[in-house]
């Protein structure tokens, strides 16, 4: 069971350069508590709550990262392929280890508009943009001619996102891996990778990876977790289920995590929800211990 981490990118702050020194101090709390793999994810258009784009903030905080996977989420039908193919190539050549690509259709009417995409035309979008990337960071011209450098030193994984069954049976289709949002109850969860892994038996493909996303506080104990996360659901945190979040001491969550693994996930890849610097900081170190017992 490996636990990986995708860093929060959007602060409520009034100095910009605040919340891109959070982003770097939790990329290097996430290296010494020797977390498995460093995401960051992609969102536009997301005024006033300033959001750190993934390209440029993974390429600085890979300078805190190590040889561990690390990589970022591309909501593709909003990019050009071409420029996914050259910032990951870029990416890929900046990073000590594997390069991931996550990706998937993305939503939202204003973020699609100020893109300039049609959201109607996504999953088309979609798949035209994957295969032209794949084929660009592979080496191959495009059909109007010419091809990108740097290519990757070592191939790209591709992990797909999504819980509908249109996106379950693409990412089982076309993905090396499935990446489950962070929405799923812990019986949803079970059910969507039933569904994925009849996927893949349909398509004759054997995943690399089948991460899910959890959001997550790691406190000292069980009541110094719900000291700082009780606040954060009781508002309503992104809309989950409290259930589909994973809050305690050590033991309570290397427990939800383990259950996930016992469920067949082969990743679980968190995002800290606390607000405060120092108790995400906290969080992480205590991740260590929660790394170290569920790969016992």
């Amino acid at each position: 069971m490996r636990v990986g981490v995708s860093l929060r990118s959007g602060y409520p702050v009034d100095d910009a350069r605040t919340g891109a020194r959070w982003m770097i101090e939790r990329a290097r709390a996430a290296r010494d508590a020797g977390l498995d793999s460093l995401f960051v994810g992609d969102h536009h258009l997301t005024g006033p709550t300033a959001y750190y784009q993934n390209t440029p903030m993974l390429g600085r905080l890979l300078a805190e990262w190590d040889e561990r996977p690390a990589g970022c989420l591309f909501l593709l039908p909003l990019w050009n392929p071409v420029l996914v193919a050259e910032q990951i190539g870029t990416l890929a050549a900046v990073a000590h280890g594997r390069f991931i690509m996550q990706c998937a259709i993305g939503g939202g009417e204003q973020q699609f508009a100020g893109m300039g995409a049609d959201i109607r035309r996504r999953p088309s979008s979609f798949e035209h943009g994957l295969a032209t990337v794949r084929a660009l960071l592979a080496g191959e011209p495009l059909p109007t001619g010419g091809r990108i450098t740097p290519l990757p030193p070592e191939p790209v994984e591709v992990w797909i996102g999504g819980h509908a069954p249109a996106a379950i049976d693409r990412a089982a289709r076309l993905g090396d891996g499935w990446l489950a949002g962070p929405e799923p109850t812990p019986e949803a969860a079970r059910e969507l990778l039933a569904r994925y892994r009849e996927a893949c038996a349909r398509h004759g493909r054997e995943p690399s990876a089948i991460a899910m996303r959890r959001d997550v506080h790691v406190g000292a104990d069980h009541a110094d977790a719900h000291r700082v996360a009780g606040p954060v659901l009781a508002r309503g945190y992104r809309g989950l289920d409290p259930s589909a979040t994973i809050v305690g001491g050590p033991d309570e969550v290397a427990e939800a995590i383990a259950g996930l693994g016992e469920a067949g996930y082969s990743d679980v890849i968190v995002r800290h929800l606390a607000d405060e610097q120092q108790e995400v900081l906290a969080s992480f170190e205590r991740l260590g211990q929660v790394r170290a017992a569920v790969q016992i």
